[in-house]
C-alpha cells in the first residue's frame, strides 16, 4: 500500500499536530497571548508554551479554548490524541508510558534519582546527559518526561505517593542554584493534595528496597502492576504473587519512613543546607 499521502501539509505527530492547531487558530483571529490569556481568564504564558510543545495543558484549558473558537470538542479530541501518543518516549518505556497514563493511582519508591513527575528541566537535562542523550533527541525526551507531570495536574489529577531514599536528597545537580531549584519544586509539588511525599533516612540502616526503583501503578481494572527501574532499563512486572512480594517490601520501606510533615521538614533543611556557602 503507498503510504498516505499528506493533504494539509502539517505534522502528523499527534503533539505537534495539536501545537500547530492552537498555533494557527491564534494567528487567524490576530490574537496576542495576552490577548487570548485575558479572553479565557489564563496565564498568557501558558498558550505559549503550548504552542511551542512544552506542555499540552490540561483539558479544562482546552475545553475553553474549544468554546473561544466556536469549535465543540475538536481541539479536545486532538488533546485526547496528544495525550496518549506514546512514541514521544523512547521504545523500551513506551509500555509503561502507555499504563501509567491509564492509572488512577501511584506509588513508588526512589532509591537514588529523583523521580521523573518531580523532576524540574534542568534536573532532567543534567540527568539524561548522563546518558548520552544529547541534540534533538534530548530535547525531545526532555519536553516528553515534563509532559507526564501534566499527570498530577487537574481535577482528575493522579494521585501519587513517592518514597524518596534520603540519598535522592544528597545527590545534588552540579549547579547549586539548580538544585535549590529542584528541592523547591519538591516542596511546591508536595503541597499538592493529590501527592504524598516521604523521606526514608539513611540513619534507619539497611532495609529490602535500598537498591531498587520501583513504581506501582492501581488500572481502572483494579489490577496493580509494578515497574522496576535501573539506569539502563525497565521490567513490567504483572504477576500477582510476584507484584504482592515487592509491595510488601515496598510497605515496609514505607514503615520506616519520616510522617509527610516530617518528611518536608526533612527537605527544607536539606534546602537551608544547599543555601549556606561552603566553608573555606
Amino acid at each position: 500500500m503507498p503510504p498516505r499521502r499528506v493533504i494539509t501539509g502539517r505534522s502528523q505527530e499527534p503533539r505537534k499536530r495539536f501545537a500547530e492547531e492552537l498555533k494557527k487558530l491564534r494567528l487567524e483571529r490576530k490574537l496576542s497571548y495576552r490577548a487570548l490569556g485575558s479572553a479565557l481568564g489564563w496565564d498568557a504564558t501558558l498558550f505559549s508554551k503550548m504552542e511551542k510543545g512544552e506542555t499540552i495543558g490540561g483539558p479544562e484549558v482546552v475545553e475553553a479554548l474549544d468554546a473561544y473558537y466556536g469549535l465543540p470538542g475538536l481541539l479536545l479530541a486532538l488533546w485526547e490524541l496528544a495525550a496518549g501518543d506514546q512514541t514521544q518516549f523512547r521504545a523500551k518505556y513506551r509500555q509503561y508510558m502507555a499504563l501509567e497514563a491509564e492509572a488512577i493511582s501511584l506509588w513508588h519508591y526512589a532509591a537514588c534519582v529523583m523521580p521523573g513527575l518531580l523532576q524540574t528541566e534542568t534536573y532532567a537535562r543534567e540527568l539524561m546527559k548522563t546518558g548520552l542523550l544529547e541534540g534533538n533527541e534530548l530535547e525531545r525526551q526532555i519536553k516528553a518526561r515534563l509532559g507526564r507531570q501534566e499527570l498530577l495536574t487537574g481535577p482528575n489529577a493522579l494521585g501519587m505517593r513517592t518514597i524518596l531514599s534520603e540519598n535522592v536528597l544528597r545527590t545534588s545537580l552540579s549547579d547549586s542554584a539548580q538544585w535549590q531549584d529542584q528541592l523547591r519544586h519538591l516542596l511546591e509539588v508536595g503541597d499538592r493534595r493529590n501527592v504524598i511525599i516521604q523521606v526514608v533516612p539513611n540513619s534507619v540502616g539497611l532495609y529490602a528496597l535500598n537498591g531498587t526503583h520501583v513504581t506501582f501503578l492501581r488500572l481502572a481494572d483494579g489490577r496493580v502492576v509494578a515497574w522496576v527501574e535501573t539506569s539502563y532499563a525497565g521490567s513490567l512486572i504483572e504477576g500477582t504473587s510476584d507484584v504482592d512480594l515487592l509491595q510488601l517490601r515496598y510497605d515496609r520501606a514505607r514503615d520506616l519512613a519520616l510522617s509527610p510533615a516530617d518528611s518536608r521538614k526533612f527537605i527544607m533543611r536539606t534546602l537551608e543546607e544547599a543555601q549556606c556557602e561552603p566553608s573555606i
